[in-house]
């Protein structure tokens, strides 16, 4: 699959309203997208942070759908979104053990390779982080979203709560130490936030 994030800050106050017109007018628009698989909303409320991840079929089809998503995206999180920023990705791994649930929680680590060691950030995200985070009380998904040509991708561990999230920290520290060393990645970022809606359909 292929992935669209987009990343909005501004004032907390206001983010509320953006997640109503992103859970009405905003999954209307994407429902109406051919080869649209589902969509994500993680918050932090107390920051102003809202992350959206829109998961597609294809390249193709995000493609064709950006072209609608992005005339409307700004009056979507308007009062909200003081920055925003869109980024695309392949979905280089997948790996759901359970169904996310709101109010559950998401740890995302954002990473620099170099590109030519793509393929090699990807077999050791499946070789040590999947079966490490699986072994964790409350894993619902663990993702790597790629950006090969730049060099760019982003981890991420999604739990069931946010107790498990807060419980999973020091385990997560050890596996990312490792994991980081054996592809050649640089963790450039780490961030948590609330899953305010999660559902994406392989089928």
């Amino acid at each position: 699959m292929f992935v669209r994030a987009v990343y909005a800050t501004g004032d907390p106050a206001l983010l509320d309203a953006a997640v109503r017109s992103l859970n009405s007018e905003g999954r209307d628009l994407l429902e109406e997208r051919p080869g649209y698989r589902g969509a994500d909303i993680f918050v932090d409320r107390e920051l102003g942070t809202l992350l959206t991840v829109s998961w597609w079929e294809s390249e193709k089809a995000r493609h064709n759908s950006d072209e609608v998503m992005r005339e409307r995206r700004e009056a979507l999180l308007e009062p909200f979104a003081g920055t925003m920023s869109v980024a695309n990705y392949e979905a280089a791994v997948y790996h759901q053990v359970e169904h996310p649930r709101q109010g559950g929680g998401l740890r995302a680590a954002r990473l620099e390779f170099d590109p030519r060691d793509a393929d090699l950030a990807v077999d050791a995200f499946r070789a040590s982080v999947v079966p490490r985070a699986e072994s964790l009380p409350g894993l619902c998904r663990t993702t790597l979203l790629l950006d090969r040509e730049r060099g760019r991708a982003v981890a991420g561990v999604l739990f069931a709560d946010r107790a498990a999230l807060a419980a999973s920290r020091a385990a997560m520290a050890g596996v990312r130490h490792e994991a980081s060393a054996k592809a050649h990645v640089d963790v450039v970022g780490l961030e948590e936030f609330e899953v305010v809606y999660a559902d994406v359909r392989l089928d």
